[in-house]
C-alpha cells in the first residue's frame, strides 16, 4: 500500500476507499502520535463540511480519538481554515477538517491540523501511516475505562471565527453590492453572516446544501452560473467558493472571471504599495500564470514559485519570511491574519481594497495580462500515474511541446495530488497553438498510459 495522506490529507470515495474503519485508525493513530507522559488526554477538534458522508466520518473519527483518550470537541459545520484559526484559539493539541474541498459529495477526505493551526508535517504524517499500516505496534496505549476520551461541542465555533475574519478587515464594506455563491458548502453556514455585519448587501446563491449538492455545478469549480448572474443583475462583484471555503475566486462587475493569480496580483501590488509585503516576495506555484511572474518583474517584485498544492506554499512562506502567496486555483494565504488558506478571508481584503481604494473589481484587474492557457485533465489508473514518470513517448512528446513553444509558453505535466488525474497545462501566446499541443500531448497519454 503507498502513502496514504495526498498533498491533502486523505481523500476517496466516502464508505469505500475512506471508510468508517480507516477514519477508526486514522484517529486512534492521531491521538497516540500526540499523546506523551505528560499530556495523555490532548485536546482535538473536529469540524466538517455539508457532504452526507461528514457526520459519519466525524463519530468514527472522534471514536477513534476517544478511544485513545483524547478529548474530543466538535465544531459543527465550519470552513477548513476556521479549524486552523480555532485550534489555536480553544489552545487544542490538533484539529480534523473532514471535508474534500472542491470534489463532488461522493468524495470526503480528512486533514490534521497541528496544535498551531499548521497542516500537519510530513514527519507526523508519516507516523499516523505506519501505526495504520501496522509498522508501529500501539496495543500498550489503550487506556482502562477512567481514561477514555469524551466528546463535547463548541457553540460558539462559528462567531469565533466570524469575529477572527472580521477582525482582519480595517474598511468597511459598505455600499457594496456582492452576490456569493457558497458551493452548498462550509461557507453556507458563516458567508452571509459575514458579509452583511461588514456591510455589505449580500445576494446568496447555492446556501442550501442537502448532503449531495456540494459543489454541484455550483462554486468555484463551475463559475458559469455565479457569471451569469452578475452580468443580468447590478452587482459590483460575484465571489465563490468552494466546498470547505478554503479557496476563492471572483466576477467583476462586467461578468468577467477573476482567478487566484487575478486576486494576488490586485492584493500583492496593494500592500507592495503600503510596506506591507514581506521581503517584496509573492509565493506561487509552478502553475502560476506566466503573465503574473511578468507582472512581478514590471513592479519590481520577487516571485517564488513552489510545487502544487497550498502546503508547498505556505511552507516556502514559512521558511523564507514570505507573508503573501497563492494559487491560481484561489487557494490565497495572507500570513499575517491566517495558517491557511481562507477564501472568506481573501474575498474580505480584496472588496475591503476596492472600497478603500473605491475602484472596481474589473479596473484593478487591468494591472495583469494573463498568458492564454489551457489545462486538460486525464483520468489515469495509479498505475497510468506512476508509470508517467517512466514512459518514453510521453516524455518524447513533452519536450517536443517545450522545444516548439521556446521562450514564449511552456507545458507542464503532472498527476493529480488528489484525485485519479493527470493534468496537462500548456500556456503560450497563441491559443489555437496551445490547444493544439495539449491535445497532441493528451492523444499520446491516452495511447500510453490510459
Amino acid at each position: 500500500m503507498g502513502r496514504l495522506f495526498g498533498t491533502d490529507g486523505i481523500r476517496g470515495i466516502a464508505n469505500k476507499d475512506l471508510t468508517c474503519e480507516l477514519a477508526t485508525q486514522l484517529g486512534r493513530a492521531a491521538a497516540c502520535v500526540l499523546t506523551n507522559k505528560s499530556n495523555r488526554h490532548p485536546k482535538v477538534l473536529i469540524g466538517k463540511d455539508t457532504r452526507l458522508s461528514s457526520d459519519m466520518l466525524e463519530t468514527a473519527m472522534a471514536a477513534g480519538l476517544c478511544s485513545i483518550g483524547a478529548s474530543v470537541v466538535t465544531l459543527g459545520v465550519v470552513p477548513t481554515p476556521a479549524v486552523a484559526y480555532l485550534v489555536e484559539k480553544y489552545k487544542a493539541d490538533a484539529g480534523v477538517m473532514i471535508s474534500a474541498s472542491h470534489n463532488s459529495y461522493e468524495y470526503n477526505g480528512i486533514k490534521i491540523f497541528s496544535g498551531d493551526g499548521f497542516k500537519l508535517p510530513d514527519d507526523l504524517e508519516e507516523r499516523i501511516e505506519d501505526i495504520i499500516l501496522g509498522k508501529s505496534d500501539i496495543s500498550d496505549e489503550f487506556p482502562d475505562e477512567a481514561g477514555i476520551g469524551t466528546v463535547s461541542r463548541a457553540e460558539n465555533a462559528v462567531r469565533d471565527y466570524i469575529d477572527h475574519v472580521k477582525n482582519s478587515v480595517h474598511f468597511a464594506l459598505d455600499g457594496l453590492n456582492i452576490a456569493i455563491d457558497t458551493a452548498n458548502g462550509s461557507a453556507s453556514a458563516t458567508a452571509e453572516t459575514l458579509f452583511t455585519e461588514l456591510g455589505a448587501k449580500v445576494t446568496m446563491l447555492n446556501d442550501k446544501p442537502d448532503g449531495i449538492n456540494v459543489n454541484r455545478d455550483c462554486g468555484s469549480t463551475h463559475m458559469e452560473g455565479l457569471i451569469e448572474y452578475v452580468k443580468t443583475h447590478e452587482v459590483d462583484a460575484g465571489v465563490a467558493f468552494d466546498g470547505d471555503a478554503d479557496r476563492c475566486l471572483m466576477v467583476d462587475e462586467q461578468g468577467n472571471f477573476v482567478d487566484g493569480d487575478f486576486i494576488m496580483a490586485i492584493c500583492a501590488m496593494d500592500m507592495k504599495s503600503r510596506g506591507k509585503l514581506a521581503k517584496n516576495t509573492v509565493v506561487g506555484t509552478i502553475m502560476t500564470n506566466m503573465g503574473f511572474q511578468r507582472f512581478c518583474e514590471e513592479n519590481g517584485m520577487e516571485f517564488e514559485a513552489t510545487k502544487v498544492g497550498d502546503r508547498y506554499v505556505l511552507e516556502e512562506m514559512r521558511l523564507s519570511g514570505y507573508n503573501f502567496g497563492g494559487e491560481q486555483s484561489g487557494h490565497v494565504i495572507f500570513r499575517d491574519f491566517a495558517t491557511t488558506g481562507d477564501g472568506q478571508l481573501t474575498a474580505c481584503q480584496l472588496l475591503s481594497l476596492m472600497r478603500r481604494r473605491e475602484g472596481k473589481l474589473s479596473s484593478l484587474a487591468t494591472l495583469m495580462q494573463r498568458f492564454p492557457q489551457t489545462i486538460v485533465n486525464l483520468q489515469v489508473t495509479p498505475e497510468g500515474k506512476l508509470a508517467f514518470y517512466t514512459d518514453h513517448k510521453v516524455r518524447a512528446a513533452i519536450d517536443k511541446v517545450t522545444e516548439t513553444l521556446g521562450r514564449d509558453g511552456r507545458i507542464i505535466v503532472r498527476p493529480s495530488g488528489t484525485e485519479p488525474l493527470l493534468r496537462i497545462m500548456v500556456e503560450g501566446q497563441d491559443e489555437a497553438l496551445i490547444q493544439k499541443l495539449a491535445n497532441d500531448v493528451a492523444d499520446v497519454i491516452k495511447t500510453e498510459l490510459c
